[in-house]
């Protein structure tokens, strides 16, 4: 009996590329009665922009009282990245609230202090904007100006905020900031100045723990923030999604953040 050659074939490994977690944390929308229960929401032009730089975004639920849950979800995660929103209660910067304070959300104030601070305890890689820049501040032990109109003398405005028309488009460039040139941030966007839209009216009243300023409005106000460890933690008050598809500098900026979540810088 003959027995057949079993043909040979020859395998080729291929190197299977891991797109790095990107936690975002949501932000609660209160019941509608009759139509809603009490909701998680996120904008996806947040969750957009980072699939768009090669990211697996993940919609982070507030559970502010189930800790182990949410240290597991965190356990998971490349790399962690705050949004705009609404305003930081300032009870966690020890302050009454002023009547210009805005609505605010005591569970997601609680879960991205949270993670914030974890995030700073392992390194892991975060990036911050707009609300999530004042988080980034306050999680550290910074405070708060609750609003620049009524406690900011030399502030320019700063709350662009799109109107029933939808102008100004939110990605008006209503100022531009002047950047530290040694600062990682400056590297990325590859200039000591940018035009920058602007959709705020709280921002950094005393800078917190371990942050370094490395960019400022015309006004004097700090704008933009970064560790000084090596760690990629880096915070801006405008918002560069909005502006990553036209600005190169802000798509290096989220690039970046990718890479190092990626563990490549």
């Amino acid at each position: 009996m003959t027995r057949c050659a079993r043909p040979r074939v020859d395998f080729e490994v291929v190197a299977v590329s891991k797109r790095p977690v990107i936690g975002i944390p949501t932000q609660t929308q209160p019941a509608v009665p009759g139509e809603l229960p009490r909701c998680w929401i996120m904008s996806n032009r947040y969750v957009q922009v980072l699939a768009d730089v090669g990211a697996v975004p993940w919609l982070i639920p507030l559970l502010p009282a189930d800790l182990d849950t949410l240290r597991e979800i965190y356990n998971r995660l490349d790399a962690v990245f705050l949004t705009g929103g609404v305003d930081v209660d300032p009870s966690h910067y020890g302050e009454p609230r002023h009547p210009a304070c805005g609505r605010t959300d005591a569970d997601r104030d609680a879960v991205e202090l949270q993670l914030t601070k974890w995030a700073i305890e392992d390194k892991k890689p975060l990036l911050a904007v707009c609300r999530g820049f004042q988080v980034l501040n306050v999680a550290v032990g910074g405070t708060l100006f609750q609003d620049l109109g009524e406690q900011y003398s030399r502030s320019l405005k700063h709350d662009h905020f799109p109107r029933a028309d939808g102008t100004p488009t939110r990605d008006y460039l209503s100022h531009a900031v002047k950047l530290d040139p040694k600062s990682r941030l400056a590297q990325y966007l590859g200039s000591d100045f940018a035009p920058v839209n602007s959709m705020h009216h709280q921002g950094i009243k005393r800078l917190g723990h371990g942050l370094v300023a490395n960019a400022w409005a015309p006004d004097g106000l700090i704008e933009g923030i970064e560790g000084a460890n090596g760690q990629f933690l880096i915070a801006v008050q405008w918002h560069p999604e909005e502006l990553a598809g036209s600005d190169a500098g802000m798509r290096r900026l989220f690039h970046g953040f990718i890479d190092a979540a990626s563990g490549k810088t």
